[in-house]
């Protein structure tokens, strides 16, 4: 494993962990409780800390494919969630979400950045890492 693939597996689980322990904060520190899609993206972010950091120790850059598919979903299922509590259109019809309306928006720095776009940008970042690593693996062969 060269040394930038190894900087690429700690950045991707650097970026899960801060992501993790933000949304961990939010929930358990500010008190905010968090809607159905906001769980739906901490199933998909939660296990990279584990699945990637596990990966770093045994240096397995094999996980980035892994790490992709993962934070694509994820990715996904974070930009429909800002979708709907962005765009007039998709929030009129957005579904009902138990206990909190996941178009609720407990922060809203600078009219656009949302919990949600937090999470987003974590997905991005790591589905662009792993990206990245996989390209070296590629050069490697």
């Amino acid at each position: 494993m060269t040394k930038i693939q190894e900087n690429l597996l700690l950045g991707i689980w650097a970026t899960a962990l801060i992501a993790t322990a933000g949304s961990l904060y939010f929930s358990e520190v500010r008190g905010y409780i968090p809607c159905e899609l906001c769980w739906i993206q901490r199933i998909f972010m939660y296990p990279l800390v584990i699945v990637v950091g596990v990966a770093y120790f045994q240096k397995n850059v094999r996980i980035a494919l892994t790490s992709l598919i993962i934070s694509g979903i994820g990715g996904m299922i974070s930009l429909y969630h800002y979708g709907i509590q962005k765009l007039a259109f998709l929030s009129e019809s957005a579904p009902s979400c138990g206990q909190v309306p996941c178009t609720g928006q407990y922060i809203n720095y600078f009219g656009f950045i949302t919990i949600p776009f937090l999470a987003l940008i974590a997905f991005i970042l790591i589905a662009g890492m792993s990206i990245y690593l996989l390209k070296t693996i590629k050069e490697e062969k």
